[in-house]
């Protein structure tokens, strides 16, 4: 073989990694079979006061759809866990029922193994409902018009809820696809199939809801505007904008251009690609953070084919917000993860392009984070921070009376902000869990506090 051609990929190559790439962003795990959905569904207690309930953020009668699972009524599970959670599905794949439902579940102890696998059997009832209608039916038409503002788990919530009651909605949503968090910042290999699309064709079937796409509070809209025009306004912004480290030569060029890049920047070209293979890919690359986000884009740097993947926190393991299970996952592709250190500086090569990261090594001092004095470099071709994400203030530069609370819209318990006529709900509100399906019951709640306003106000009329 000529020697200027051996080095060259072959056709055989490309295709052999093309379907090893792939094979990493399959499906998680694997959905229950018949048989081990009924199997499962038998080993739930049923309990009376269940725990599990409790500690489901969108309130879903757990015991009661395992059982309609149990009984073979595929349909009733799903239309119970849906009248709860419309997004009952993409929650089940994606939800960390391991430090919520299941591990409130009482068969979760040492004898049993482990508890009820309450987020497949979720999947298994929404996988596999078929009703001869769709199982929501509008009401009629209350001549009463909201405006949903970010087509995001919480205002798809919040639209469908306000829809069943007979008010018309319109979504105005900043990108060329509704989904949110679902369709942009979720890691491919836990929502595949373009599932969060296929879910928002469902939860639309209901009607009297019209998406209008490229709106953007804050360039293309305004709240006088909408205020104007609606009776109502509901705010599911979610969280715009990155925290940055305040490093030097953080827009230094690299494999991912700027070098140093928002993990969820990555994450959303990655969720979007057709070809994954086209992505850039760094060989050797540092993830900064320690959330699921962080770990999401550590596991799929990895499976992208990345020789080296390192994540680096600044605390102990134990303080990490990504769950034990994320943080196995990462383990299980090979993902280095170095706590007790904090970036320092980032290192350039002689042509001024990204080269790895300085870390100080960090300990706990009367309580409080500190330095150590000692430092380590890692090399890399590529650093993503994933150090949270934090409110796009330009949204709403004009909302001066829009109080804030940590940075973010302050509402009450009805979800009201302090501007007559505006609720907002999800990511944008002050810090919970920052879950999917708490912004779905952000969404739910908020659009009955709506719906009981709007009546109110006729009954008043």
């Amino acid at each position: 073989m000529n020697d200027s051609l051996k080095h060259l990929p072959q056709v055989g190559d490309v295709i052999a990694e093309r379907e090893k790439v792939e094979a990493g962003f399959r499906d998680l795990h694997p959905p229950l079979t018949q048989r081990q959905a009924i199997i499962e569904s038998q080993r739930c207690l049923y309990c009376h006061d269940a725990p599990c309930i409790e500690a489901c953020p969108s309130d879903i009668d757990i015991p009661r759809f395992i059982r309609e699972i149990s009984e073979d009524n595929i349909n009733g599970a799903a239309q119970t866990i849906l009248e709860e959670n419309i997004l009952g599905g993409s929650c089940a794949r994606v939800c960390p029922t391991e430090i919520l439902c299941e591990q409130h579940c009482v068969r979760n102890h040492h004898a049993e193994c482990q508890p009820v696998l309450i987020g497949r059997l979720q999947r298994y009832a929404i996988d596999h409902m078929h009703f001869a209608q769709h199982p929501f039916v509008r009401s009629a038409d209350s001549g009463r018009h909201v405006a949903v503002v970010g087509a995001g788990p919480a205002g798809l919530s919040c639209a469908h809820r306000l829809a069943t009651h007979g008010h018309r909605v319109t979504l105005y949503e900043a990108r060329h696809k509704p989904g949110g968090l679902n369709e942009y910042g979720i890691a491919r290999y836990k929502l595949v199939d373009d599932y969060a699309q296929k879910e928002i064709d469902f939860l639309l079937a209901i009607g009297g809801i019209e998406i209008r796409y490229g709106q953007r509070l804050g360039d293309n809209l305004d709240l006088d505007t909408l205020e104007r025009h609606h009776d109502a306004v509901f705010l599911g912004l979610g969280l715009g904008d990155n925290r940055r480290l305040g490093l030097d030569d953080e827009n230094a060029p690299g494999v991912a251009t700027p070098g140093l890049l928002p993990a969820t920047d990555y994450i959303r070209e990655l969720r979007q690609s057709d070809d994954l293979l086209q992505l850039p890919l760094a060989r050797r690359c540092v993830v900064i953070g320690a959330g699921n986000t962080a770990v999401d884009m550590a596991v799929q740097m990895a499976r992208l084919g990345a020789e080296a993947v390192t994540l680096v926190y600044r605390r102990g393991v134990e303080a990490m917000a990504a769950t034990a299970h994320e943080q196995e996952i990462a383990r299980a592709n090979g993902v280095r993860i170095l706590t007790w250190a904090r970036p320092e500086q980032v290192l350039l090569d002689h042509t001024g392009r990204l080269a790895g990261m300085r870390f100080e090594r960090t300990e706990l001092r009367d309580g409080n984070l500190a330095g150590t004095g000692e430092t380590f470099e890692i090399g890399a071709d590529a650093v993503f921070s994933a150090i949270g994400q934090c409110f796009d203030d330009h949204s709403l530069a004009e909302a001066g009376e829009l109080a804030r609370e940590l940075g973010r819209i302050r509402v009450d318990g009805h979800f009201r902000t302090t501007r007559q006529g505006v609720y907002a709900g999800g990511d944008c509100i002050a810090p919970g869990e920052d879950l999917t399906v708490q912004a779905v019951q952000h969404g739910k709640l908020a659009a009955e506090a709506i719906h009981q306003d709007l009546m109110a106000q006729q009954e008043v009329a």
